[in-house]
């Protein structure tokens, strides 16, 4: 196969209909919009309108809150920690800090820290510190022998 010889599945993509080009399109004069009304103009947005009736969306509570200033964390697992190690990527005989986790491309970007979450295995005696962990991960690097220090987040200048 070449470049020059993809092509898409047929029927794939179809032609657009080209609306208001004559009575021979099949599509013509009204351009299958009926006549008058509000719907056959240009310009129309009547989304969630009921005809007068109170729309579906304002029927319903409104529930729930979003913090403004929620910290944003970029989350692991200690099983990709593992799979690091194994790999080369992460040297578990030092400390592992969250710059040393961006560094070895584990962790895109900090955000407002590194939290580790305990999904996976972990086998390698490490030290971790991390700005978050949930105790099962605590718990779980402490039996494979390492320790997991939590620093909590500084404060936002």
């Amino acid at each position: 196969m070449k470049l020059n010889e993809l092509r898409d599945n047929p029927g794939a993509a179809p032609k657009r209909m080209r609306v208001g080009r004559g009575p021979g399109s099949g599509k013509g004069k009204t351009a299958g919009r009926g006549i008058k009304g509000q719907k056959s103009r240009s310009g129309v947005a009547i989304k969630g309108y009921e005809g007068g009736q109170m729309p579906l969306y304002q029927r319903l509570p409104k529930r729930g809150f979003n913090k403004p200033n929620a910290k944003k964390f970029a989350v692991i697992n200690l099983g990709l920690i593992q799979k690091f190690v194994e790999a080369g990527k992460l040297d578990a005989s030092a400390p592992i800090t969250e710059d040393v986790l961006v560094a070895s491309g584990l962790v895109r970007r900090k955000l407002d820290g590194v939290r580790v979450l305990a999904k996976g295995e972990i086998t390698s005696k490490l030290d971790l510190t991390v700005t978050g962990a949930s105790k099962a991960a605590v718990d779980a690097v402490a039996k494979a022998g390492g320790s997991l220090t939590v620093t909590t987040p500084a404060a936002a200048e």
